[in-house]
C-alpha cells in the first residue's frame, strides 16, 4: 500500500515542482546547512509526504539540499529517498551518479586504504564500463570479478561483495542476502548505488565524498526520467540529442574560444576533467618515469574542490604526494614556481602545477614573461640530468577567453593543458559540463586524460554537450558584456569606499585580454586588537551581502556561481569555496561576480546606502 501511496505522491511532486529543480546549478547558501548536506532537505521533504502536501509554494520553500548540482540537488535526493523507501532503506543509503563505474571505484578506494578484498558480481554480461586492467596500475583498485545466475545464491565473502545490476527498469531491484553495495546502471541515465547492511554505513560519508570530489550526482535531467520511471513502473529512456552534431559544435566553439587546434575534451564537470587530468598524468608518470615520485604542486588557497582533490589523489595513489604553491597576496607565483621546481629537481621527481589565472579569490595575474621564463627554465638533478620538466595544468575559468595555448602564445614553450569549469560562463551557469585542451607542447597527454576520461566514465552527458552548442559561440560576448558591468561597480566602490581594499584585474591586464567578471572587496574595519578587527569585518561582510540580497532579490543571491546569464552573486570565499582549505589561507572577504545582464544602477544605490550606514 505504501509504494502506491509513495508514487502517486511522487507523481504529484514531478508535476508541481519548481522549474529551478530542473534549470539551476547552483543554489543559494544563505539556505544551505552544510553539515546538513540532504538531510535537511529530506526532513523537510519527508513532513510534506506525511501531510501529503505537494503544493508548489511548499516545494519552494524546502531548504537547499546541496549548494550546487555537481553535488546533488531536489530530483537526485527525492530519486533516492523514493529508492530507498520502496526497498526499506534509509534513504542515506541510496546514491545516484552520473558515472557508471565511480560508483564501484568510490567502494574500492575506500577498501584500499582499509586493505580489504572486494568482490564484484554481475548478472549476464561483464560490465564493459569496468578497465580492470587500467584500474589496478594506476587506481591500485584491486578485485576479483565474475558472473553468476539471477536468483544465485551467493556464498558470504570475506570483505565487501558489489552485485552489479544493469537494466533500464527501476521495479526488479532486489538485493540478495551477503550482498554490501548493490549497483543499479540505468543504461541511458546514471546508476544509483545501494549501501546494503548496517556493518556498511560507514562507507556512506567516504562514497559521498567521491561524487563530491571526483564526478557528479545523476543530473536533474536523468533524475526527472528515472522519478517517472519509478512513478508509472515503464523502463527508463533518456532523451536523446544529436550527438555528433554537438560534439563537432563544441570542440569547434573551444578551439576558436582558445586559439588551440588540438584535441577537445568535454566532461560532466570541471571537477571531473581535473580528476581525469590528474589521474592521465599520473598514468603517463607510471609508464614514462617509472618509480619516481610524482608532485602535484597546487597553490594551498585556491578553490577547495582542486585543493582536497589534489591531497585525495595523493593519498591514495603510490609516489603521489602534493606539495603547497602559494600564490596570491605577499607570495609571487612565479617566485614560487621557481622555488618549488627547484626543489623538485633536486628530488629528481616529476613535476605538475595546477594554478589558476586569475587567482582566486584575489584576481591577481603574474608577469607572463617572468611564469613562462620559471616553467620553461632548464633545471638538473643532483647528478647532473636533466630534470624532469613541468607540465602546467591552467585552470582558466575566471578568464576562458584569453589565448594561452596558440603556437605564436607566451606559454607555446611550456607543456600546458587548460581546462574550464563549464558551470560558469561556457555554459552561462545551465550545465556543470567541463571542458580542456592543450598546446602543441603537451598535445601527446590528452590521450591518456581522455582514457581517464572515459574510465571514471565521466564525459559530458549529451544534454550537456546540446547546452555546450548552444551557449558557447556567444561566451565571449557574454564575458565582454560582463566586464563592463563589473569595472564600472569597482569604479563605483572605488569612489565611494575608498578605505576598501579591491582585488581586480588592472586596465593594463585587461587591455591584454584578462576581462573578469569577478571581484573581491576587502572592506575597511575597525577594533583595538587584531581579532576584534577581524570579527567587526566579517560582519560587514555578512551586512552587505545580505542588504544586496533583501533589496534586489530578483538579481542579488548569496551563491558560489560565476559567468551566469544574470544577475549578481555573492559570497565568501573562506565559508563556500575554500571550504576544505586549511583555515590560515581561508579568504574572509567578499567575493562578487557579476553577470552582463543585471540592474547596475540599483546595486549602485545599495552599496551608497551601505557606505552611509557605516
Amino acid at each position: 500500500m505504501e509504494d502506491k501511496q509513495i508514487r502517486e505522491y511522487l507523481n504529484q511532486v514531478l508535476i508541481n515542482m519548481p522549474s529551478d529543480w530542473l534549470l539551476l546549478t547552483t543554489h543559494r547558501l544563505d539556505i544551505y546547512n552544510e553539515s546538513l548536506a540532504k538531510t535537511e532537505f529530506i526532513a523537510a521533504f519527508e513532513n510534506l509526504f506525511e501531510s501529503n502536501n505537494t503544493s508548489v509554494n511548499a516545494l519552494k520553500g524546502l531548504p537547499t539540499a546541496y549548494d550546487y548540482i555537481r553535488l546533488g540537488h531536489p530530483l537526485s535526493c527525492i530519486l533516492e529517498w523514493g529508492i530507498a523507501r520502496i526497498n526499506e532503506l534509509e534513504s542515506k543509503s541510496v546514491i545516484s551518479f552520473d558515472s557508471h563505474t565511480i560508483p564501484v571505484m568510490a567502494v574500492l578506494r575506500t577498501n584500499r586504504l582499509a586493505n580489504k578484498a572486494t568482490q564484484i558480481l554481475y548478472h549476464g554480461e561483464k560490465p564493459a564500463e569496468l578497465d580492470t586492467e587500467t584500474m589496478l596500475r594506476v587506481y591500485g583498485y584491486s578485485f576479483e570479478i565474475k558472473a553468476i545466475q539471477e536468483g544465485e545464491e551467493i556464498a558470504p565473502f570475506s570483505g565487501s561483495t558489489i552485485l552489479w545490476h544493469a537494466s533500464n527498469k527501476l521495479d526488479d531491484i532486489n538485493i540478495p542476502l551477503n550482498v554490501d553495495f548493490y549497483i543499479q546502471s540505468l543504461p541511458e541515465l546514471g546508476t544509483l548505488l545501494m549501501i546494503n547492511g548496517e556493518d556498511n554505513q560507514s562507507y556512506i560519508s567516504s562514497i559521498q565524498h567521491v561524487r563530491r570530489r571526483e564526478t557528479i550526482a545523476m543530473t536533474p535531467a536523468n533524475c526527472e526520467v528515472a522519478l517517472r520511471s519509478l512513478v508509472d513502473g515503464k523502463p527508463c529512456a533518456g532523451k536523446h540529442y544529436p550527438d555528433h552534431t554537438n560534439q563537432n559544435k563544441v570542440v569547434q566553439s573551444i578551439k576558436e574560444i582558445t586559439g588551440a587546434n588540438t584535441k577537445a575534451l568535454a566532461g560532466s564537470s570541471g571537477l571531473s576533467v581535473q580528476y581525469a587530468i590528474m589521474m592521465g598524468l599520473v598514468d603517463h608518470a607510471y609508464t614514462n618515469h617509472p618509480c619516481k615520485e610524482i608532485k602535484i604542486i597546487v597553490p594551498p588557497n585556491c578553490y577547495g574542490g582542486t585543493n582536497d582533490q589534489a591531497r585525495r589523489v595523493a593519498t591514495s595513489i603510490d609516489f603521489v604526494e602534493v606539495m603547497d604553491l602559494p600564490v596570491d597576496g605577499d607570495h609571487n607565483m612565479v617566485q614560487s614556481i621557481d622555488i618549488v621546481l627547484d626543489e623538485v629537481a633536486k628530488m629528481d621527481a616529476v613535476p605538475y602545477i595546477i594554478a589558476e589565472i586569475p587567482t582566486n579569490p584575489r584576481v591577481e595575474v603574474p608577469e607572463m614573461e617572468d611564469l613562462k621564463t620559471a616553467l620553461s627554465q632548464k633545471r638538473f638533478t643532483p647528478d647532473n640530468r636533466d630534470a624532469i620538466a613541468p607540465v602546467f595544468i591552467l585552470d582558466q575559468t575566471f578568464c576562458p577567453n584569453v589565448h594561452f595555448l596558440g603556437q605564436d602564445q607566451l606559454l607555446a614553450n611550456v607543456q600546458t593543458i587548460a581546462y574550464v569549469s563549464g558551470s560558469k560562463f561556457p555554459s552561462g551557469g545551465r550545465c556543470t559540463a567541463g571542458y580542456c585542451v592543450a598546446n602543441e607542447k603537451a598535445a601527446y597527454l590528452l590521450d591518456k586524460i581522455e582514457l581517464h576520461l572515459n574510465i571514471c566514465d565521466n564525459a559530458a552527458t549529451p544534454l550537456q554537450m546540446s547546452i555546450l552548442a548552444e551557449q558557447l559561440p556567444s561566451m565571449n560576448d557574454r564575458i565582454h558584456a560582463a566586464y563592463v558591468n563589473t569595472r564600472a561597480f569597482v569604479n563605483y566602490i572605488e569612489e565611494k569606499l575608498p578605505g576598501a581594499k579591491i582585488n581586480f584585474v588592472s586596465q593594463e591586464l585587461a587591455a591584454q585580454g584578462f576581462t573578469p567578471s569577478v571581484f573581491s572587496l576587502d572592506l575597511p574595519t575597525k577594533g583595538e586588537s587584531e581579532e576584534a578587527r577581524e570579527a567587526y569585518k566579517r560582519q560587514l561582510n555578512l551586512k552587505l551581502i545580505n542588504m544586496m540580497i533583501r533589496a534586489i532579490p530578483n538579481e542579488s543571491k548569496y551563491c558560489v556561481s560565476y559567468g551566469q546569464l544574470k544577475g549578481c552573486y555573492w559570497t565568501i570565499p573562506a565559508t563556500s569555496t575554500q571550504g576544505t582549505t586549511k583555515e590560515g589561507d581561508k579568504d574572509y572577504i567578499v567575493r562578487v561576480a557579476l553577470s552582463g545582464n543585471m540592474d547596475l544602477e540599483k546595486h549602485k544605490a545599495v552599496f551608497k546606502q551601505f557606505v552611509e550606514e557605516l
